[in-house]
């Protein structure tokens, strides 16, 4: 097992471009006495999308500690992942997410669905936790339900993790496991229970993605109850605390925050938290960057700008099939995004208060930039002509992708 370091924020890259610029971000809050890891993150469908490979993550990841001198631990993610997709990975990440999602809601066997309810029948009860004001409470029928719906994909995770571990032969590697991508968030007595389930499989996870209440969009704030969602996640800590002592599950086992990027109301909630459970945390920023790329472009302005407009012109009559493979992650209502012409007619000026995340910017569009956040595939398909504006313009985009993640991110949650 690799072990993971008890931060750790994951830096996707859509486009391999950014990996100093983030890195850089790392190191001033290294600088600043923040103990911060970056994982860099790409999944394999936004690799088939931009056309990458997952070697290139990694060689931008070693390029960017050389070129930097960074002595800290980084950590390349085989971002959701499964049995179909995992092999082209194995080689060159030494973190994997096990996404299980599509195996949720399908039958364990009846043997296997016994084995586990009489294994752990001793978790039905009240279990007064730690540091948390309401007990957790598992009944017969939280546990025969939760079966029904995670056993069968925890046994999958379990496939995947042996399956990455005997072709890595040996050599050391971190696991998440993903549960969020579900239909519906998991109750702290669920979260027990998956947790029981995961160290059956004999899986070391040092992370675990539960889904939350309320709405994770891509690069936008959280919509939804922040109380709600302060005592979702005070209970999901002290579960996870409770889990690492009764299952004997990696002492590092920590929460991860998936499209964490910009949710910028839970950053003082998840602070706070983290610290009053002495917890770890990991979150993902994958977006972000490629936003930032935009941006830059836009403020770059000439024909950085007019790139920027053109990937929107192009994206809008493709928009269902942009949208569709983020559809669970994303509100935009299509008819009111502002049209072509109109964003043609736009300065740099006006480009960015539409897309900057600046609540307080009466200009602010959040569809517009979910709309942008989605569209990453129009500039891969521009092939040479994207690539060549990000190095031109790469000044520009190096700082907003840099202060991005340390003055928006990285301090709010971590300082």
């Amino acid at each position: 097992m690799k072990s993971l370091p008890r931060f750790t924020l994951g830096t996707g890259d859509r486009f391999t471009q950014e990996g100093e610029a983030q890195l850089s971000a790392i190191q001033a809050a290294a600088d600043r006495g923040i103990a911060l890891s970056p994982v860099w993150n790409k999944s394999n469908r936004e690799h088939t999308i931009v056309g990458t490979k997952p070697q290139s993550l990694r060689n931008e990841a070693d390029a960017a500690v050389q070129a930097l001198g960074w002595s800290g631990a980084y950590f390349v993610d085989a971002d959701h992942i499964n049995l179909t997709t995992v092999d082209s990975f194995i080689e060159c990440s030494d973190f994997f997410t096990l996404d299980v999602a599509d195996y949720t809601g399908k039958a364990a066997s009846p043997e296997a669905r016994a084995a586990f309810l009489a294994k752990h029948a001793s978790l039905i009860g009240t279990h007064p936790l730690p540091l948390l004001d309401t007990p957790v409470t598992i009944t017969k029928e939280d546990m025969e339900r939760t079966a029904d719906n995670f056993l069968w994909a925890m046994q999958e995770a379990g496939r995947i993790y042996r399956h990455i571990a005997a072709k890595k032969d040996r050599a050391p590697f971190a696991v998440e496991v993903s549960v969020d991508e579900t239909d519906t968030p998991q109750t702290p007595g669920e979260l027990l229970l998956i947790l029981a389930m995961i160290a059956d499989e004999g899986i070391p996870a040092q992370t675990i993605a539960p889904k939350f209440t309320g709405r994770f969009n891509k690069g936008v704030d959280y919509v939804g109850n922040l109380e709600n969602f302060e005592r979702e996640f005070d209970a999901d800590l002290a579960v996870i605390a409770y889990a690492v002592r009764t299952f004997g599950l990696p002492a590092n086992l920590k929460i991860s925050v998936h499209s964490g990027s910009d949710k910028f109301s839970l950053y003082p909630v998840i602070r706070r938290l983290v610290a009053k459970h002495a917890a770890g945390l990991h979150l993902k920023t994958a977006g972000t960057t490629w936003l930032e790329e935009v941006a830059g472009l836009a403020q770059a302005d000439g024909s950085g700008l007019d790139i920027a407009k053109d990937i929107y012109a192009a994206a809008l009559p493709r928009a269902e099939e942009l949208i569709k493979p983020y559809a669970p992650v994303v509100d935009i209502h299509v008819p009111s995004l502002p049209s072509a012409e109109t964003v043609r007619r736009w300065t740099s000026s006006q480009f960015l208060a539409a897309l900057d995340h600046n609540q307080s910017c009466p200009d602010y569009n959040p569809q517009f930039r979910q709309f942008l956040h989605v569209a990453f595939k129009i500039a891969a398909e521009m092939g040479p002509r994207f690539a060549d504006a990000l190095r031109e313009h790469r000044d520009v985009i190096a700082r907003r992708v840099r202060d991005n993640l340390l003055k928006k991110h990285i301090e709010p949650l971590f300082a």
